[in-house]
């Protein structure tokens, strides 16, 4: 039998191909081809000078193996193997020791370097608002700028990745930033700031990281979309903020969270979904999600969430341009799961968000009066004591 090893690996799902992986390896021990960066074994020393500068944390995998994954395998994957239960694995990893020192050492360093961990609001109830402005504004310097949606799909949406640096920037999930796009208008002024929701979870789009992520769908005649969606790494922009006191997600751990979005509109529910992942994995409260889009192809995260395990997310992915099946909104998979929902409006600890394109709130409104009823429940006075209770939310574009 071969001698275990321990092979470094990139995670292909959560890998934005920035391309700082192979940019910083002294020793030319990553690659790439149209689809994926991987690590050449036979080159690899472990000398982790590739870990601290990635932005999302894809490069900080490893696997135990007899015989290294080839490199034309890994460049075919879309996500990473599971561990395989190797005879002698565990005296492998023990002797690699050294090694996960090393790591924690380098990712300790690179993060005081930046000017240490950025301390968020112990409470959702205590946001930081408006440390940023016009005059004062965040330069904050691009680390990676990722295409979510396929190569055909009519929207491009993109998954954009900022850091802060050693600057003060808290962010909260379901708050926003103010993008101020360069140049001015037709008339000569300066342009306005586009908000943009967080979809980054509170310690960053990498843990313990000043860094957080934008969702971004590119609009034919957006200023600022166009502007965003064609950013490079290691470009500048200015940013205003953080905005937001309302759209906050709650810090209690029984609350059952039920998510509504279309599109972009997901931004601040995958960051919901991370803050929750990362502080309380087994919460006794749930997320439900319905989230509406044309095609798979076209819905943002689609893979990411696949992978997301059911005791911490109820997904309801709704398509309504499914070739051979009739067209699916979102409100319609409200009324199908009507029963769930409607326990969940008899629970005080639900709360109720809603976000996407300006009209939506309409449908699901609609969709909830006729649950409410058919259980012989009153929804106007269900959503009346929500908004009072700030259970209630709906954020509109």
């Amino acid at each position: 039998m071969n001698k275990p090893v321990k092979q470094h690996l990139i995670d292909p799902e959560i890998c934005i191909r920035c391309n700082t992986c192979e940019e910083t390896c002294p020793i030319d021990a990553v690659t790439h081809n149209d689809d994926n960066y991987v690590v050449l074994a036979e080159k690899c020393n472990f000398c982790m000078s590739c870990i601290a500068p990635c932005p999302t944390g894809a490069i900080d995998n490893w696997r135990v193996v007899l015989e290294a994954y080839p490199i034309d395998e890994q460049f075919e994957w879309f996500e990473l193997p599971e561990q395989e239960e190797i005879s002698g694995a565990a005296e492998a990893a023990e002797s690699d020791d050294a090694v996960e020192d090393d790591v924690a050492r380098l990712l300790h360093e690179a993060h005081e370097g930046a000017g240490g961990k950025v301390h968020p609001p112990a409470s959702a109830s205590a946001p930081s608002i408006n440390l940023y402005n016009r005059k004062h504004p965040l330069t904050a310097v691009v680390q990676g700028n990722y295409r979510l949606t396929a190569p055909d799909a009519e929207s491009d949406i993109r998954h954009i990745i900022l850091s802060a640096g050693n600057h003060n920037f808290p962010v909260l999930e379901g708050q926003s930033v103010g993008v101020i796009p360069p140049g001015t208008d037709r008339i000569g002024n300066p342009h306005a700031p586009r908000l943009y929701s967080i979809s980054s979870a509170r310690d960053g789009e990498r843990p313990n990281t000043n860094n957080f992520s934008l969702t971004v769908k590119r609009e034919p005649e957006g200023v600022c979309s166009n502007y965003l969606c064609d950013l490079k790494k290691g470009d500048t922009v200015e940013l205003t903020g953080p905005f937001g006191a309302t759209f906050l997600m709650p810090n209690d751990t029984d609350a059952d969270i039920v998510m509504i979005c279309t599109g972009t509109g997901s931004a601040p529910f995958r960051a919901f979904t991370e803050r929750r992942r990362r502080a309380a994995p087994n919460a006794n409260g749930k997320l439900h999600l319905f989230f509406g889009a044309r095609r798979p192809e076209e819905l943002p995260y689609f893979g990411p969430l696949k992978k997301v395990p059911t005791k911490l997310l109820v997904q309801n992915l709704v398509f309504s341009r499914l070739p051979d099946r009739p067209k699916e909104y979102v409100q319609d998979r409200m009324r199908v799961e009507g029963t769930t929902l409607s326990e969940l409006l008899k629970k005080a600890t639900t709360h109720i968000y809603v976000c996407g394109l300006k009209g939506m709130e309409t449908g699901v409104d609609e969709a909830l009066d006729e649950i409410s009823r058919e259980a012989g429940l009153s929804w106007d006075a269900i959503k009346s004591e929500m908004r009072e209770s700030g259970r209630y939310h709906v954020e509109t574009y």
